[in-house]
């Protein structure tokens, strides 16, 4: 039977047992709905086949040896991946557009006793509910930025107030980047995936409570925050975290040891970074990187670097500053303690504390 979803949320409320992208590898690996699985009724090599002939030789031919590509593929899915369903399972099927692969595949499962339903308008559909979530409505809930410089552990506090019962979004974590030169790690999904991913987030979100985002720029790595996000972003409050120089190198010499480790990627890094900082500097970057003083190297990368450019991002629009929280250690406790403190922040009216809160008020951009 169709499925016709009016919104994104509608897919999660609807309760199938399993999604199943039946698309081709490549097609899947690009986007797909979050938590579906991919079960190809054909694979890459047999679409451009079944297309070539199509095109060349003519269409029954086409379809006659697709539809045996597809018999044998589904076979080995139902004997292999679905092997253990019973009567009462519950699959949503989708293709590119709802059409031949999708139901050629619902089909057979259908025959076969199971319950299960094909999204009408296939991917197409889902990705159009994705942009209007994303694009074409404003953002739902309010939103709080987790503000702070470089090495004040801002995702791990986010991460932290999620657990105590806070409304998180982690982009840095969605989009695979942490956002800066030392941030890749591996390979950035599509922005197509990153979208996805976020709107399933954004879907979820209680439009009454308020969810704390990081401050971020308008891209992470090479991923665009789409605009109702980024609108929403411009002009949110924020609570910013402040901690000593010593302290944040410390912190970062423990999140960044991926980057450290590699010795011939941190010295790429480094010398990225001559036409902003000179001969000179880079120099003396890199020679405290072959000295291994990973210290003296992150707090001379943030007094130079980071710390002037978050500066002048800063300055560059008035903001509300909601209040500033002191971290002395940035170690797991405190972590846990300065999450558990903004998971507490009900409004974007209330102070922090007395002691956390140095300044109240806007304008403070």
């Amino acid at each position: 039977m169709p499925f016709v979803p009016s919104e994104l949320s509608d897919i999660t409320k609807a309760g199938f047992n399993t999604i199943i992208d039946v698309r081709a590898p490549s097609e899947f690996a690009e986007d797909h709905i979050p938590g579906a699985i991919n079960l190809p009724v054909l694979d890459d090599s047999e679409r451009a086949r079944v297309g070539t002939i199509y095109v060349q030789q003519s269409a029954f031919l086409a379809r006659k040896i697709g539809a045996a590509l597809v018999s044998r593929n589904a076979a080995r899915h139902i004997e292999g991946p679905l092997a253990e369903h019973e009567g009462d399972w519950r699959p949503l099927v989708y293709c590119w557009r709802g059409g031949q692969r999708s139901n050629s595949f619902a089909s057979i499962l259908s025959q076969i006793g199971w319950r299960v339903s094909v999204l009408e308008g296939g991917y197409q559909s889902y990705r159009r509910l994705v942009k209007a979530r994303l694009y074409d409505t404003r953002f739902p809930s309010p939103v709080i930025l987790l503000d702070g410089n470089t090495g004040t552990a801002k995702t791990a506090i986010l991460h932290a107030a999620e657990k105590a019962g806070a409304q998180v979004i982690d982009l840095e974590g969605l989009a695979n980047h942490r956002g800066s030169l030392f941030g890749a790690q591996g390979v950035q999904p599509s922005q197509k995936a990153f979208e996805s991913a976020l709107a399933a987030r954004v879907a979820a979100l209680d439009p009454d409570r308020p969810v704390f985002i990081e401050a971020e720029s308008s891209k992470i790595g090479e991923r665009i925050v789409p605009p109702a996000l980024w609108s929403a972003m411009r002009t949110a409050p924020r609570v910013v975290i402040e901690a000593e120089l010593d302290t944040r190198a410390s912190y970062l010499v423990r999140a960044y040891k991926d980057a450290i480790s590699d010795p011939a990627r941190l010295d790429t890094i480094l010398q990225s970074m001559l036409r902003l900082q000179g001969h000179e500097r880079v120099t003396e970057w890199r020679n405290l990187a072959e000295a291994g003083d990973m210290r003296t190297l992150a707090k001379d990368l943030m007094e130079h670097h980071y710390d002037p450019r978050y500066d002048r991002q800063r300055h560059r629009q008035a903001w509300d500053l909601l209040g500033k929280l002191k971290a002395e250690m940035l170690d797991t406790p405190e972590i846990t303690t300065l999450g558990a403190k903004l998971a507490g922040l009900k409004s974007e009216k209330v102070v922090i504390s007395q002691q956390d809160a140095a300044h109240y008020g806007t304008g403070n951009g």
